[in-house]
């Protein structure tokens, strides 16, 4: 698919569908004669979108987790105070998060090029999360704290988060386990 041609409707609504399916059963069991006969259409759709599985399901995580980071940014926007901010972003990670099972997830885990995007989300979130801390700081409702140390202690949860672990050591949900993130991380940073 050249990158520059934009998509017709009709693969557009393909590639919904297709994030769709994925987003709740996973992909690594799914071969592209699975992919077209669960999205009703031929073979020939689907390679019109990425010439390869690999390459189609690269496609479909980094429009998931761009879609995410978006939804969190606008959502972010509306606050205006630093803590809510802060606690703002790491609620709505949860919330962009929460349409992706936990075999999403694990798949992504296993096949290196989704892991590489999530890898990369997951830097520029931490770079956010810096970001609003030294904002907090600088309006002086956050004490003055190392604000890349605070951050990557924030990044190492949502790693655990996503990859499951977190879930298995708490029974907590992903969402769940963001609030509870928020919380510690407003609370510590406060004056």
């Amino acid at each position: 698919m050249n990158p520059l041609r934009p998509l017709t409707r009709r693969q557009s609504q393909l590639e919904t569908a297709l994030l769709e399916l994925v987003l709740a059963e996973g992909f690594a069991h799914l071969t592209v004669d699975d992919l077209a006969v669960r999205l009703g259409c031929s073979k020939r759709t689907l390679y019109a979108l990425a010439p390869s599985k690999e390459q189609l399901v690269t496609r479909t995580v980094r429009l998931f987790f761009r879609s995410a980071a978006e939804q969190v940014e606008q959502a972010t926007r509306r606050s205006r105070s630093p803590a809510r901010r802060l606690t703002r972003y790491l609620e709505e990670v949860a919330t962009a998060l929460s349409p992706a099972s936990r075999q999403f997830m694990a798949d992504v885990s296993a096949f290196t090029p989704a892991a590489e995007i999530y890898e990369l989300n997951t830097q520029l979130a931490t770079k956010r999360v810096r970001e609003l801390i030294a904002e907090g700081i600088g309006a002086r409702e956050f004490r003055d704290v190392h604000a890349f140390f605070v951050a990557e202690v924030v990044a190492a949860t949502m790693r655990r988060i996503g990859s499951g672990e977190l879930q298995q050591a708490t029974g907590l949900t992903d969402a769940e386990a963001y609030r509870h993130l928020a919380d510690v991380a407003v609370s510590a940073l406060r004056r």
